[in-house]
Parts: C-alpha cells; sequence; structure tokens
C-alpha cells in the first residue's frame, strides 16, 4: 500500500474536493494500492504549489494561473498539471442591490474587496473595461485572504467583491437572495480558463507513472459518483466540514458538479484552448513572466479518458 499525500485548493475542505472524499470512502483508492491522505495547506507555509515543490504532497490542487507563475520564474522543481478539476471559472463578482450597483461598468468610483494581486488587479480591470467602465476609477480594498460575504457589503464594509466563488462564497450570508448581484466571471467577459488543476512534480510523474495513473483513475471514479450521487456525497461531506450548514453545502454541490467535467463528458482532460489563451492573457498582463512554457505544463498523458489528439 503507498501512501499519497494529497493537499487540497483551500484553507478548508468544501465540495470542489468530493470526489476525492467519494473515492476514499468507497474504498477505491484503497483497492487501488493507495492509503490516501487528503490535508489542507498552513498559509504560514506556502500554498499547495509550495508544498508540491517541497516535496511535502505528492499531489495538489491549485490554479493554472500559479502554476504558469511557477515555471516561468522556474521556482524550485518543475510542477506538472495531470489532470482538470473544474472546466469553468468559479470566481464571481458579487454586489447588494442596495449599493445601486447592476452591472461591471457600474463599479467605477466605488469600493471593490479583494486580494489585490497582480493576476487579481489585471482581471477586475478586464472585467469592468469589458463592460465599458473605466478601471482607472475602482477603488481597491485590500481584502487579503478575506472573504467577504454579501452581508459584510450590505453593512458598508465594501460596494462590491470579486474572487467569491458563484458555487461557494457567493451563497454564504443572511441576505435574502432577491438582494443579492452575483457575476460570474466568464459570463462577463473573462477569459476562459480551468478554475483548478491537479497536479505533481515532474519527478513523481515521470517516475512513478502507473501510480499517478490509478490515482487518477479512482479520481475520475470518485467525481463521477459525487455528482450523480448528491446526497450520500453531502451526508459524507458533512462529517470532513461540520461546521458549514446542510443547505449550504447541498447547493454549493449541485452547482459545482457541473463543472467537474469538459464538453467531451470527461472528467480530468485538460482543454488546449483554455490553457494557451489564458496564458497569453497572463503574461500580456503582467501576471506571468511569459507565457512561453504553457504546452509543456501539463499532460493528459496519465487520464484514462483522454480523448485521441490530446496532449
Amino acid at each position: 500500500m503507498s501512501h499519497v499525500r494529497v493537499m487540497l485548493d483551500y484553507f478548508h475542505p468544501w465540495p470542489n474536493s468530493a470526489g476525492m472524499y467519494v473515492a476514499r470512502d468507497r474504498g477505491w483508492y484503497r483497492e487501488a494500492g493507495l492509503d490516501v491522505e487528503l490535508a489542507v495547506q498552513d498559509p504560514g507555509r506556502g500554498d499547495t504549489l509550495a508544498y508540491l515543490t517541497r516535496g511535502e504532497v505528492d499531489f495538489g490542487i491549485f490554479p493554472p494561473n500559479r502554476l504558469l507563475a511557477r515555471r516561468a520564474a522556474a521556482d524550485g522543481r518543475p510542477l506538472l498539471a495531470v489532470a482538470a478539476v473544474n472546466h469553468r471559472a468559479l470566481e464571481a463578482i458579487q454586489t447588494a442591490r442596495s449599493t445601486g450597483i447592476t452591472r461591471p461598468r457600474d463599479l467605477a468610483g466605488r469600493r471593490l474587496a479583494y486580494n489585490p494581486t497582480p493576476r487579481g488587479r489585471a482581471m477586475v480591470r478586464h472585467l469592468v473595461a469589458a463592460d465599458g467602465g473605466d478601471p482607472d476609477a475602482v477603488i481597491t480594498v485590500d481584502a487579503g485572504y478575506r472573504e467577504l460575504t454579501v452581508d459584510d457589503i450590505a453593512s458598508g464594509e465594501a460596494d462590491a467583491t470579486f474572487g467569491n466563488y458563484w458555487a461557494w462564497d457567493a451563497l454564504r450570508g443572511d441576505l435574502p437572495e432577491d438582494r443579492r448581484l452575483t457575476w460570474p466571471v466568464d459570463e462577463i467577459g473573462a477569459p476562459r480558463y480551468h478554475s483548478y488543476l491537479l497536479g505533481t512534480t515532474e519527478s513523481f510523474a515521470a517516475a512513478r507513472p502507473d501510480l499517478v495513473r490509478a490515482f487518477l483513475s479512482a479520481t475520475a471514479r470518485g467525481y463521477a459518483a459525487a455528482a450523480a450521487e448528491q446526497d450520500s456525497t453531502r451526508a459524507l461531506l458533512e462529517r470532513v466540514i461540520p461546521y458549514f450548514s446542510r443547505p449550504l453545502i447541498a447547493r454549493s454541490l449541485a452547482l459545482v458538479a457541473p463543472t467537474w467535467t469538459g464538453a467531451d463528458g470527461h472528467w480530468g482532460v485538460i482543454d488546449e484552448t483554455r490553457m494557451g489563451p489564458y496564458a497569453d492573457w497572463l503574461a500580456r498582463h503582467g501576471a506571468i513572466a511569459h507565457a512561453r512554457d504553457w504546452r509543456s505544463s501539463y499532460t493528459n498523458d496519465l487520464l484514462e479518458t483522454a480523448p485521441v489528439g490530446t496532449k
């Protein structure tokens, strides 16, 4: 039995990692000879990619922009995406109707709370400009890693937020649904991208390809079951995130599950039409040093479901 340590994508589990919990609970990892440990990051020691770079985990879930940034900077051992978790962008702009903001261009002159990383700033500017607004007029409220809820907006802490996930953070808060406005970024002009990829190091993939294939096969099976059997999946998730309400978990799961498969209906296949143009966009906006290595940043070769003609 091989011990495999996997780092999830957030400070705590949420329904986006449900497939892994299902695969472990059903014994599919164990059938593949894998003893899988699911862990979350300590932000004082870096993000998931930092853990992978130090060799402290075998697999991790991470955003593609962070992968591309590390590869462009040649930061530590080369990292490699081996599967796509989400085939849509999960981020959103959110506001309350009481602010009078009715569309992204209305953010000009208003206070927008988000983590103002180079990529975050570029995305905000892009979205406001795409709607005909003045991105220079947006007032940045540095929220760091804090995810403000719509209740914080209603109380006056900011006029809107960027970066909350429409399938998780944007669902929280007590403000009634009819008093909220939530715009998924891929519906208001954002470039297409995978929100999260699953990856490892190039050296691990080269040394243990059979283990990687077995892990991906069991994980794909877990995500398919999580999407198809949501009541039992919700009950399983309640055991690992008992501090969130049952309705929140159920609604989040129902929203995020369709993002786990691409147009071909398969879990995991990384789409070059999402990777290449997004890498170019990140480079043009100064969020990564260059986009030359995007093709070598991922592979579909270790997936059972990879269609003919994919990398």
